[in-house]
């Protein structure tokens, strides 16, 4: 079999790849390298450079080799930077996922596996259950929901099978720390090796639950090979919700220096944002592994590894208005 993979050199579409290689299926990537970077990509793997946007080089991949299954993870996934770059939001997180799955129509792939976001509830929905109408509040979330709904209509239409996961909040290995607008563990070991306070958004009240990607990547990755899980929409990730204060104070911990927080003006999100995983534990007989002292210790180990990278800046903000002045420059 061989599986197709976009966003491969991400985060957590390069773990995929890792577990899909390990299963013993032939794996074609695909990514930009713009969130991303070409070591990630685990060696086995058939890599492309390129975007979905580029039609050409998907009907290439297409074309060249016999795909069997689809994960699309490439997107970009800044969902508090978003309101500020809608047509590029829309463009990459709507209109390339269109492109895929278009190929993938056509190649009467036997499932399409999709990475959404609990982004697509929006606020005052905890704890966040499949079975809830999605109410997303950024472009963002909305994106990823017009995605899922695309994917509905082209099972309706064509039976093409596909599953969708709502992961969120997750960290590891391999995450873009130097990414300024999401990721905040990533962001914060970033600061501490670079000699920062950590920034926080607020008072530091508002939580999460933060998912170790190890408790997320092989769900994804066996995903087609459920019967059950066919058709259907999955939370995955961590239960316990921890503030952002706690988790500077857990972060800084793990990383062997002191803590030190610099509070910044707030910006507009949803301030509490915890999921049931009841569904995905009874499907994929799943529950996450890894508490977060385990797997701050991992990542932590890894980021001082690498060491700090320099913080990109979005050079093509659409909106001024409202963004917060440390995304400024």
């Amino acid at each position: 079999m061989t599986a197709f993979v976009t966003g491969a050199a991400g985060f957590i579409g390069s773990h995929v790849v890792d577990h899909l290689l390990a299963a013993g299926t032939e794996v074609v990537a695909l990514d930009d390298l713009s969130g991303g970077f070409a070591d990630n990509v685990p060696g086995g793997a058939i890599f492309y450079e390129g975007t979905i946007l580029d039609k050409t080089t998907l009907r290439r991949i297409f074309s060249e080799h016999k795909i069997d299954t689809v994960y699309h993870l490439a997107a970009y996934a800044a969902e508090g930077l978003s309101h500020f770059i809608r047509a590029f939001n829309y463009e990459n997180n709507v209109v390339g996922s269109m492109n895929v799955m278009n190929e993938a129509i056509k190649a009467e792939v036997r499932c399409f596996v999709f990475t959404s976001s609990i982004a697509v509830y929006g606020a005052s929905q905890t704890p966040m259950t499949e079975s809830l109408l999605p109410a997303p509040e950024d472009p963002y979330g909305v994106a990823k929901y017009s995605v899922e709904l695309d994917l509905a209509a082209a099972h309706h239409m064509f039976g093409m099978d596909y599953v969708i996961f709502r992961p969120h909040n997750v960290y590891g290995e391999r995450q873009h720390i130097g990414d300024r607008y999401r990721n905040v563990i990533g962001i914060f070991m970033n600061q501490l090796m670079s000699g920062q306070p950590m920034t926080i958004f607020g008072d530091g009240t508002q939580s999460r639950a933060f998912s170790y990607i190890a408790d997320v990547a092989p769900i994804i990755a066996r995903a087609p090979d459920v019967p059950e899980a066919l058709g259907q929409i999955f939370n995955v990730g961590a239960d316990t919700a921890t503030t952002l204060n706690e988790l500077a104070s857990r972060v800084a911990e793990a990383m062997g220096v002191p803590s030190e927080i610099r509070h910044l003006e707030a910006r507009k999100e949803v301030l509490h944002a915890v999921a049931d995983h009841s569904k995905v534990g009874r499907v994929f007989d799943y529950r996450a592994e890894h508490n977060l002292k385990q797997g701050l210790a991992r990542m932590a180990t890894w980021a001082k590894s690498v060491g700090p990278r320099k913080p990109t800046l979005f050079e093509n903000i659409e909106v001024l208005r409202n963004l917060p002045p440390s995304w400024r420059t």
